[in-house]
């Protein structure tokens, strides 16, 4: 009888019901990890750890993200991601800002763009008081391919 509910969908494997997280939410996360980290955006534990937890439905534990990038040897890696070069930092200026602030207000203006939303990205170019290397996790893929650090 068990075999046949489970065939039907209607029950799952015991193991699965006392998962933080559904086997097929982690894959969706390691995903989500590929793509931030292809945008350049690979996520800290913490950021990880809101992610599962609204995947959850309730909180889960800084241990979990630790077992959770031990369970993904072959898709995840955590590793320093390195600072913002001393090019870059020169190449910033106040001009440059302001620039890209007012065609963004022309661009929120033109597509009506709602505040609620508009999301700040945390990216390296934009970390306030955040100086040298940072722990991050990436896509072990694109980490090999040393397309990102």
């Amino acid at each position: 009888m068990t075999l046949m509910r489970r065939h039907r969908g209607e029950t799952e494997a015991y193991g699965v019901r006392n998962l933080s997280l559904h086997p097929q939410h982690e894959k969706e996360l390691v995903r989500y990890i590929d793509t931030l980290t292809e945008r350049r955006l690979p996520p800290t534990k913490e950021m990880i750890q809101r992610f599962a937890s609204d995947l959850a439905g309730k909180p889960v534990s800084e241990s979990w993200v630790d077992r959770f990038i031990r369970r993904h040897p072959n898709h995840l890696i955590s590793a320093h991601s390195k600072g913002m070069s001393k090019l870059r930092c020169n190449a910033d200026s106040g001009a440059k800002y302001s620039l890209y602030f007012k065609l963004l207000v022309e661009k929120i203006e033109e597509y009506n763009v709602q505040p609620s939303h508009i999301f700040n990205m945390d990216e390296k170019g934009f970390q306030l008081r955040r100086i040298g290397r940072t722990k991050r996790i990436f896509s072990k893929a694109r980490w090999d391919k040393k397309g990102v650090r």
